[in-house]
């Protein structure tokens, strides 16, 4: 009868490369499913952009280029020649009355920009714009999903950034200021072009169905991942084997989002949103997935370093036995002060490998139930976790062997007084 060993490693190679192939994807679906589903996390997200100097300028300099093309400065110098002609002004004046018409062009476009900026860069502006986000927060399902309508929308295959709500603003503040044209500014010139490409109604076919995985695809992954640590026949080898997969897989991603940055920037002509400003909205709306990819590809170095450590080769074992004779150390020094700890520190020498579980797994159960960790909160978990240890550590070595006595009349030899 065949042995069942060979079912079991390509049960567990089957498994874990479903897992490993699977984190990619489990991230995308859990930043895609948190922009559409926690309104606070989208706000949060675009936020910065009514901050971001490359923004407001392609914002001020798109509203004050539409208010002075309201504006016929051509006609108006050519009226005025006509005027002095009229009233017998010398012909030398009248010749070029119509050079001013780039001067004039000049004062009044400094003096819409000034104007147009300080609406765009005042603090109301970003109050505004988070307020206007909060209430249509359906933006992101808009472009991710090609579902809903507000300030980011999908038209065809172009993605926009609809300025109505500045431009509004701005328009009342210019006629407010005398420039009564700029009521006039046209609805077509209320968005700002952001990307345009013929794939994205296949890239919001894979978002949709992302969303809808939502937070099942990570359980998937995770559940997919332990099973075949589980049945592998070498479980620290398949966790490390799992945890250097899953850090490629989120290396790769990284990648992708630089390369897909790239693509985005090309993709969006200059004469619709400058370079930097194209490049401040990607990295913006993206910061919270890449974050999410630099975390797992923390806890992944993390989890490989554990199992290596863990392992048999003579690093390990330097290692391994250096930190038992730091904590042993620091342990009997306190003992030898007076500061034993008796029977809890002789259970827990006794206990060592399942005390130590007990502390890792908390620190995994703590990033698990971490709204959103970052690479921050990773290291804040593995701090604590390497702390609670090394206490663990010194408490154990603490503890000393069990106190004997010499035996009384009513002790029998080498009895133990009892617990400390």
């Amino acid at each position: 009868m065949s042995s069942p060993r060979p079912l079991r490693y390509t049960g567990a190679t089957v498994l874990l490369v479903l897992a490993v192939l699977l984190a990619p994807l489990a991230t995308v679906s859990t930043w895609v499913s948190s922009q559409i589903s926690d309104s606070s996390r989208y706000v949060q997200t675009v936020a910065p952009l009514a901050t971001e100097p490359s923004v407001q300028d392609a914002v001020t300099d798109r509203l004050t280029n539409r208010v002075v093309g309201q504006v016929d400065v051509q006609g108006i110098t050519n009226s005025l020649a006509a005027t002095l002609k009229k009233a017998g002004a010398p012909p030398l004046v009248v010749e070029h009355t119509p050079e001013l018409a780039g001067p004039l062009k000049d004062a009044l476009t400094k003096t819409v920009h000034k104007v147009v900026s300080k609406v765009v860069t005042s603090d109301q502006f970003s109050q505004l714009w988070d307020v206007a986000n909060r209430q249509a927060h359906a933006a992101v399902v808009k472009v991710l999903t090609g579902e809903g309508n507000s300030a980011v929308q999908a038209r065809g295959n172009t993605v926009v950034l609809d300025i109505g709500t500045v431009v509004d603003n701005v328009k009342q503040h210019l006629v407010d200021a005398g420039f009564k044209k700029a009521s006039a500014i046209p609805q077509p010139d209320r968005t700002i072009t952001l990307l345009k490409t013929d794939k994205l109604q296949q890239a919001q076919t894979l978002m949709r169905l992302l969303n809808v995985l939502g937070v099942w695809l990570p359980v998937l992954a995770l559940v997919c991942a332990a099973l075949g640590i589980w049945v592998a026949p070498a479980h620290r080898v398949a966790l490390l084997a799992t945890a250097i997969g899953t850090g490629v897989m989120m290396a790769v991603l990284l990648i992708a989002l630089v390369v897909l940055r790239g693509v985005y920037l090309d993709s969006v002509p200059p004469s619709a949103l400058p370079e930097n400003a194209a490049a401040a909205v990607f990295d913006t709306l993206v910061r919270f997935l890449r974050q999410s990819a630099w975390t797992v590809l923390l806890v992944s170095v993390i989890t490989a370093l554990a199992a290596a450590l863990y392992g048999p080769s003579r690093a390990a074992r330097a290692v391994r036995s250096g930190t038992t004779r730091g904590t042993g150390s620091v342990g009997r020094a306190a003992a030898r002060r007076g500061m034993r700890t008796g029977t809890m520190g002789r259970w827990l020498d006794t206990h060592r490998g399942w005390t130590t579980g007990v502390v890792i797994a908390g620190g995994a159960l703590a990033l698990i139930l971490w709204n959103y960790p970052t690479p921050g909160a990773v290291a804040l978990v593995l701090g604590l976790v390497l702390l609670v240890l090394a206490l663990l550590g010194v408490l154990a070595a603490a503890g000393g062997p069990p106190v004997r006595t010499p035996p009384g009349p009513d002790r029998p030899r080498g009895e133990s007084p009892g617990p400390d």
